[in-house]
């Protein structure tokens, strides 16, 4: 079956580099020129990997979003509870002061013993609880 002519231009030097690498071969021209259009039209084993790479970089960033917008709402709900906390809670008068240091202390230990379990357990408060929602997604 003969092939379609296609003519090109090159620069010189090309040509040159072409004409010498056929000789050398001890093929044609239109062999290497056609070699080398399918070299370029077909993807390499170093473009899949780019692919690939360029997929899994794609997953990481939307992973971070997600891990960056789940910090941004932790903190704030964090910064919220302490700033009503310290709104509601009354200062102590002295002489109960050292009281209420030691029962914070005994509360706190509670908190670090039972926050330790939960996570060794794998368990959340929010997974535990699902919270009910009405049709426009607020909490009832």
């Amino acid at each position: 079956m003969k092939k379609p002519h296609l003519s090109v231009y090159l620069d010189h030097q090309t040509l040159v580099q072409l004409s010498q690498l056929a000789a050398r071969k001890g093929t044609s021209k239109s062999l290497i020129a056609e070699a080398a259009i399918i070299a370029f039209l077909t993807p390499d084993e170093s473009d899949q990997r780019e692919g690939a790479l360029t997929r899994r970089l794609d997953l990481l960033t939307r992973q971070t979003e997600r891990v960056e917008r789940n910090v941004t709402v932790a903190a704030e709900t964090l910064a919220l509870f302490v700033r009503s906390w310290l709104s509601a809670t009354p200062v102590l008068p002295d002489v109960s002061e050292a009281a209420a240091q030691a029962k914070g202390r005994e509360r706190f230990a509670g908190f670090l013993k039972a926050l330790g379990r939960r996570l060794a357990s794998g368990q959340t408060l929010l997974r535990e609880v699902p919270l009910d929602r009405t049709r426009d997604g607020a909490p009832n």
